[in-house]
């Protein structure tokens, strides 16, 4: 059977009928998309950093982004020929198995780096190193905390301001502290952990379906 296809504008659509209860971020859901898809137009990245349980939905959100999710993703022509022009057979069979990327990092999977710094340094800015470290103007940061108040994604914050990085949050009902040092807030109507968090992944798994729509189109 073959799969439907979808634009950005019915991945929203679904994901509102799926949960209304998400109608109150339609703005700053919207915002947040235009937001990374020109971050993705202007050929830069997206940097991604939660504790605990948004640890594990900021791997998630490369998961998704930096490999084909509900489309699939040829890579640019001109590599895939530079592929073919290189190593022959070998190289058709590389640019086949290699996808299309939305490039993202993880703030959270540097084990070595981050045990050093918090170690060493302070472990309430091991995010913020990373971000400094990583980060240009004109990238995205997207950091996620269900309190809103989560001290190393604050410092973050405060340094991609600095650094004339985006910043996006993804929280819950009050926004916490992060609310007004993000361009864009997410706040989720629960203000129960694992409530929010529950909200937190269709609203992720839109964006990158949305994203991908807009710069991949074969299904």
């Amino acid at each position: 059977m073959k799969k439907k296809q979808y634009n950005a504008s019915q991945i929203f659509e679904i994901l509102l009928k799926r949960y209304p209860e998400l109608s109150v971020c339609t703005n700053s859901i919207m915002s947040s998309y235009e937001m990374l898809k020109q971050a993705y137009r202007d050929k830069n990245k997206l940097l991604v950093a939660g504790n605990g349980g948004s640890a594990s939905d900021s791997e998630h959100i490369v998961g998704e982004l930096m490999k084909s999710f509900l489309f699939n993703r040829k890579i640019e022509e001109k590599y895939e020929n530079r592929l073919c022009e290189l190593y022959g057979e070998a190289g058709k069979e590389i640019s086949q198995k290699l996808e299309g990327t939305l490039c993202s990092i993880p703030l959270t999977s540097m084990p070595a780096l981050s045990t050093a710094f918090l170690n060493d340094v302070d472990p309430t800015f091991t995010f913020a190193q990373m971000l400094y470290g990583y980060g240009v103007e004109g990238d995205v940061f997207l950091g996620i905390s269900t309190s809103g108040n989560s001290q190393n994604i604050i410092n973050a914050l405060m340094v991609a301001r600095a650094k004339n990085i985006k910043t996006i949050g993804l929280t819950g009902k009050t926004g916490g502290k992060m609310k007004d040092l993000c361009d864009i807030i997410i706040c989720v109507p629960e203000d129960e952990t694992f409530m929010i968090q529950e909200l937190h992944l269709p609203i992720y798994h839109a964006l990158c379906a949305m994203l991908e729509a807009d710069f991949f189109t074969e299904k």
